[in-house]
């Protein structure tokens, strides 16, 4: 049976120092599909004897998210508009203005029918994927963190039921939406993911930048970093929160591992097995967390810091992107 015990990398391959920020997986294939600094989203196949990028078309900067609903490929990023593709015809369906700041992430329902969309106007916007309207405009989270200064959206992910939405912002604030009325149903508190210097940087960092439902929706999973002690660097230990959202009570904490640094991103195996976070400091990690025997199952430095994964249908291959590089590992 696949393990995380017999995690092997299997691929390394170099992206020419452009910074993979998202990536999606196109299902029962090695086609992946990346947003990046290059402003680029683009088309990569692992499987290729010379896998390379291939630009499917650009936004206006940077590129930090993107989802894959059937041939359709949602985009978003620093440019603030959220972009429609035709993954098989290589072209744009739609652009829209869609937020005001920084479009942080992008998450599809499984059946791939709706999008959810953050940023850093503190909005979470729905949208009709074949239609491109907007169906909510969801706002529960403040504009401006405790000090005054300007907060951020970083993070959203539907339950796989598609019954609910949750969104994670920069102060440690976490809501649960109600996905069909766009109703706030839960709030969850996470204060030890944000950092504030009041003397030295004036500034503060860390922030929620994960989050993952449980399989069966139980569960939530918020990830981010510890308390940093020095501002400038990401001095703390990645940090791991579960919480059973409906009653609000936290079930686990994973704040003791190896590595420092933020988990980025947050993915279940799909049947419950395992939780994986994925993020990084100078360098980057992936770690598998066992829920039910409440431990860290492994714990894998990566030559990069990782900002995004995805997995295969059987969960026994993971794909990581980052700085500068494409990793693959399987499980046997």
């Amino acid at each position: 049976m696949p393990s995380p015990d017999k995690l092997k990398q299997v691929k390394n391959i170099g992206l020419d120092r452009n910074i993979a920020f998202a990536v999606a997986r196109q299902p029962n294939s090695s086609r992946l599909y990346l947003g990046g600094s290059d402003f680029k989203v683009s088309l990569l196949d692992v499987s290729a004897a010379r896998p390379a990028p291939v630009e499917i078309g650009k936004h206006a900067s940077y590129v930090t998210g993107v989802a894959l609903a059937g041939s359709t490929l949602i985009s978003v990023g620093y440019d603030g508009r959220v972009n429609w593709w035709d993954v098989e015809r290589k072209a744009q369906v739609r652009s829209v203005e869609g937020h005001k700041k920084w479009a942080r992430n992008v998450a599809i329902t499984s059946d791939g029918r709706f999008a959810a969309t953050v940023a850093d106007d503190m909005v979470c916007k729905v949208w009709d994927v074949a239609s491109g309207r907007q169906v909510h405009e969801l706002k529960g989270h403040q504009e401006k963190t405790p000090s005054h200064f300007p907060s951020m959206l970083y993070a959203c992910a539907y339950s796989a039921d598609g019954k609910f939405l949750a969104t994670g912002d920069k102060v440690g604030h976490v809501v649960v939406w109600d996905a069909t009325t766009g109703r706030q149903v839960k709030t969850l508190e996470c204060p030890i993911m944000y950092t504030w210097d009041p003397r030295q940087r004036i500034h503060s960092i860390g922030g929620i930048r994960s989050l993952a439902f449980s399989p069966d929706g139980k569960r939530l999973a918020v990830g981010g970093t510890g308390k940093i002690g020095n501002i400038d660097h990401l001095e703390a230990k990645s940090r791991v929160e579960v919480f059973d959202w409906q009653s609000g009570k936290r079930t686990h904490e994973f704040a003791k591992g190896k590595f420092n640094g933020l988990v980025n991103r947050l993915a279940f195996h799909p049947q419950g097995k395992w939780l994986l976070g994925a993020g990084g400091a100078g360098d980057g990690f992936l770690a598998f967390y066992d829920l039910a025997g409440n431990k860290v199952l492994r714990e894998e430095k990566l030559p990069m810091h990782v900002h995004s994964v995805a997995l295969n249908e059987t969960a026994d291959t993971v794909y990581a992107v980052g700085h500068g590089r494409l990793t693959v590992h399987e499980m046997k």
